[in-house]
């Protein structure tokens, strides 16, 4: 019944978002900011090199002025729509905090890593590589086909349940999972490694 009655209120909000309510839109976004913020910590735990220059308040402030400015420009017909948008500013953040980072001007890229550290500190290289695979994971992500990449970012970035995504969807539970497997696969085959030449 709590679930039922918080859907009814953000669908309502979504509607003011639509009549270009602002106070409306940012009170969807404070409501859904508990989501944004468990999934940046959830993210940034795998990659300490993002958490040695970046705070996570300050990567969900980020996303969440990214959210704002999307609103002002899309009106999110129902909360599939805004998930997915909610999704895609997330996944902009990120990517463009690895390439801020660890581009070739990025104070990651250029820092000394080893000054001060224990000797058996990690290499600066090993750094790179690892934000490198971050930002070429969620570049990977982006580059789905729309439905791999709608089921992606409800499951993944919105941490949604399969049954909370069914029914955003109107789907079955095992539509959802034969989804999210498929959307898995392909973004496999994307990262898997190509073999070199000769």
């Amino acid at each position: 019944m709590a679930d039922d009655l918080r859907t009814t209120e953000l669908r309502d909000l979504l509607g003011r978002v639509a009549a270009r309510d602002r106070a409306a839109r940012e009170e969807l976004v404070r409501r859904t900011a508990g989501n944004l913020e468990r999934l940046t910590r959830k993210l940034m735990a795998g990659y300490p090199t993002v958490r040695r220059w970046e705070q996570t308040d300050d990567v969900v402030q980020n996303a969440t002025v990214r959210l704002l400015r999307a609103l002002e420009q899309v009106s999110p017909e129902n909360l599939r729509q805004f998930f997915g948008l909610a999704a895609e500013q997330i996944r902009r953040e990120l990517i463009d905090l690895a390439r801020h980072h660890y581009g070739p001007h990025g104070v990651g890229a250029n820092h000394d890593t080893r000054a001060g550290s224990p000797p058996d500190a990690a290499e600066p290289e090993s750094a790179v590589e690892g934000l490198a695979d971050w930002q070429a994971f969620h570049e990977a992500v982006a580059a789905l086909p729309p439905a791999d990449r709608e089921i992606f970012g409800l499951l993944y970035y919105q941490d949604l349940t399969q049954a909370e995504a069914a029914q955003l969807l109107g789907l079955s539970v095992a539509a959802v999972q034969q989804r999210w497997q498929r959307a898995r696969l392909r973004l496999h085959d994307r990262l898997k490694p190509r073999p070199g030449p000769g």
